[in-house]
């Protein structure tokens, strides 16, 4: 058997062999993961994942399903061309049709066709399943098991064998499912993974049932769950406690129904929380997981969850005063992990809720004098614009004007004295949005017009008209969301709304916020917030750098100046 699956010690040319157990990370986001709602990856798609988990050195990538759709057949014939590194991609199947020979099972044949050296087939291990969805006899989904792993075997693949419904068959007919693995054990396979594949089972049961297996089958054991119960992140961990080597799931958990385990939860548990015993990915790859979870969302088209554990923009935000505080003084306070480990970021959050501890944490990075007392200032003033229905927690470059402003050190770039938003139909056109606008920049009146693809639109370009003559940086600029939600809905049609945009630029990406009955209002006040905040965080990036010059210029004049007085002592 290859060592890679035996859950031996590890080592490295040169270095102690570990005494940690290995862990085999197995993603199928790909496959199990392309099954959820909502969910469809392109070829390039999957072909731009796979790079990106090889990267990362995850053990085995299940592509997909090639003999069920063309889509999947192409990827495997393009991911060939990929260097692997020590990355096995896997290809999925079932076990033979019921009542055919092996060798005319076409499922089979486009298998090998794949050329891969990992094939994962999936067969039922519920006595129920066989009689009632597969419609067979016990014995001979035996035969079907035995003789698929063998024929794939014979022509040089490695197999991998998923026992479907495997913890729900145990708990009905514990002999049987019993059978089913030591069947596939002896035909050849060279891991047998235990799946949970209604999601239903118990932490308690998995873990239970996973170290009778481990102990009787001789064969290294992996670990399959999904998440109809929430429960499937745990059940994989009590799964390797109990002595699974291979962990299999997706990527924020993606897949049917309620999706998989989350490889990203499983894989930092394994690697922080289990004080040293098992080795999985290496530190470097696990600092990259948030990246790598937001990577998935967008490349399935999916939106982020902010409570996502570990890699959340949630994860590791602070709002209540009392948690603040207590971070102050130490971060283990309220952090189970240090969020770098997982390449994610503390944040500090804002609001009518928050206490000073929050404002002095978020403030002292401009280093102000009287910290306390602008303190209080900035808190009063967050308490009563969030009055007005402002929220700043998504809002980072509003409140950094906020704190300017409290701060006395706000001057504002620019002055809106009027401007009109006309809607009109028009039959060329469809309907045609025009913006006139007119600022007071550096003194001068700037009276511009614009067309947009709506009145957002319009404003943006117009605005940008007037200001980059004086401010050309604000090209590098652009909007990527824009958000609306009523706060008063009560009012109806009166209500009020507060519009939140992100923009971005070549170094980060910030949330400015506005709050009006009239929407085109409130997205103005958003959209002037983010040309401010632009325009006030590059001139303080210049006035650094400006700093940073004249220490340069005068470390080399002390540099000179003492290499003089060393020569004219040396002369002396």
């Amino acid at each position: 058997m290859d060592e890679t699956l035996t859950g031996k010690p590890s080592s490295d040319a040169g270095e102690p062999r570990s005494l940690k157990r290995r862990i085999y990370v197995y993603d199928t986001t790909l496959r199990d993961g392309a099954q959820g709602e909502g969910v469809s990856f392109s070829v390039q798609d999957k072909i731009l994942l796979t790079k990106r988990l090889i990267q990362l050195g995850f053990d085995y990538v299940e592509g997909g399903y090639p003999a069920s759709n063309e889509k999947d057949y192409q990827y495997f014939r393009q991911v060939r061309d990929i260097d692997h590194g020590h990355t096995q991609i896997c290809a999925f199947g079932m076990t033979r049709r019921k009542n055919t020979f092996v060798e005319e099972d076409p499922g089979l044949k486009v298998l090998l066709s794949c050329q891969l050296g990992v094939v994962t087939i999936v067969g039922k291990a519920s006595a129920f399943q066989v009689r009632r969805v597969l419609q067979t006899t016990l014995d001979e989904n035996l035969r079907m098991v035995a003789d698929t792993i063998r024929y794939l075997r014979e022509h040089g693949c490695r197999v991998f064998f998923d026992a479907e419904h495997f913890f729900d068959g145990w708990k009905q007919d514990p002999d049987y499912t019993w059978t089913v693995i030591a069947t596939a054990a002896e035909a050849g396979a060279e891991v047998v993974a235990l799946c949970d594949t209604n999601g239903g089972s118990l932490p308690e049961e998995v873990a239970a049932i996973t170290a009778q297996v481990v102990d009787r089958l001789p064969v290294p054991v992996g670990i399959h769950c999904h998440n109809d119960g929430d429960l499937a992140v745990a059940n994989t961990l009590v799964a390797v406690d109990a002595g699974a080597v291979q962990v299999q799931g997706t990527i924020n958990g993606i897949g049917e129904r309620c999706g998989n385990a989350d490889l990203i939860s499983v894989v930092a548990n394994l690697a922080f929380k289990k004080g040293n015993r098992y080795e999985v990915l290496s530190p470097q790859a696990i600092r990259q997981f948030t990246d790598l979870s937001r990577f998935v969302y967008e490349l399935a088209n999916l939106t982020f969850r902010p409570q996502q554990p570990f890699v959340g923009k949630s994860a590791f935000a602070h709002k209540g005063g009392m948690h603040v505080s207590g971070v102050n003084r130490d971060v283990r306070a309220y952090e189970h992990i240090d969020p770098a480990w997982v390449g994610n970021e503390r944040r500090i959050l804002v609001s009518e809720l928050s206490g000073r501890s929050n404002i002095i944490a978020r403030i002292r990075k401009y280093n102000l004098q009287n910290e306390n007392e602008l303190a209080e200032k900035i808190l009063a003033a967050v308490v009563a614009k969030e009055a007005e229905g402002y929220q700043y927690e998504a809002a980072d470059g509003s409140f950094d004007l906020l704190v300017r402003r409290c701060a006395g050190l706000f001057r504002p770039h620019f002055r809106r004295l009027n401007y009109h938003v006309d809607i009109r139909p028009d039959f060329v056109e469809g309907l045609r949005t025009e913006a006139t606008v007119e600022l007071e920049v550096d003194g001068e009146v700037e009276h511009v017009v614009a067309k947009g693809d709506g009145p957002v639109d319009a404003l943006d370009r117009a605005f940008r008209k007037a200001l980059l003559k004086k401010y050309p940086n604000l090209a590098q600029m652009n909007l990527v969301d824009y958000k609306v939600r009523v706060i008063n809905f009560e009012a109806h049609t009166a209500a009020r709304v507060r519009v939140l945009i992100e923009s971005q630029d070549q170094e980060e990406v910030w949330g400015t916020v506005g709050v009006s009955e009239n929407i085109i209002e409130a997205s103005l006040q958003a959209l002037m917030e983010s040309y401010e905040y632009k325009l006030c965080k590059d001139e303080d990036r210049a006035k650094n750098g400006e700093k940073q010059a004249v220490a340069s210029v005068g470390l080399q004049a002390d540099q000179v100046s003492t290499s003089q007085a060393t020569s004219a002592l040396k002369s002396t």
